[in-house]
């Protein structure tokens, strides 16, 4: 679906489901994103991706490397979840043995110029304030962070040290 230099965006295979439950496992991914998830969560969130491309046309693209087809995680776009709905969200998970390399600020450009090819407005992103790896990787996509636009997020419970949140939007250039 969309090339890199390194990449293939992709649609979602069901051989990608134990790769994909692999990275939602690891507690090191999921930090700053909840508790590891049990194959049925992922298997959930995978189809929730499928569904999305069939009804928008998009969604949490698999990330597979060129060089040896090895699923790395995900980026791409999604339609925005209470608080952020009505927008386009831009989100990424990949593998943690993956990070540090530039993976998911080229898979995430990609899918910003996807996302203008395709006439989308503007793209929202939220994380947590302690991820500073997500938020800073947003910054160097020229994302800015929303004055006043820190929430809880409905998702997450009450006291969880990630039930708070910042979002950050870019938007189309003119």
């Amino acid at each position: 679906m969309i090339k890199t230099d390194r990449l293939f965006l992709r649609r979602w295979r069901d051989g990608d489901r134990a790769d994909y439950h692999a990275i939602c496992r690891d507690p090191e991914v999921m930090q700053f994103l909840g508790p590891p998830q049990s194959r049925a969560e992922s298997d959930a969130a995978l189809d929730r991706m499928i569904t999305s491309q069939t009804e928008h046309g998009f969604c949490f693209w698999a990330v597979e490397r060129r060089e040896d087809a090895v699923l790395l995680g995900f980026c791409g776009l999604m339609p925005g979840k209470p608080p952020i709905s009505g927008e386009i969200e831009i989100g990424w998970r990949l593998g943690s043995a993956f990070w540090g390399r530039g993976y998911a600020r080229e898979a995430a450009a990609a899918c910003i110029d996807w996302a203008w090819a395709h006439g989308l407005p503007s793209i929202a992103a939220i994380t947590v304030p302690s991820n500073t790896r997500s938020w800073g990787l947003m910054e160097r996509l020229g994302m800015k962070r929303v004055a006043g636009g820190d929430f809880d997020h409905p998702d997450v419970a009450d006291g969880s040290p990630l039930k708070r949140h910042i979002l950050y939007r870019l938007a189309r250039p003119r």
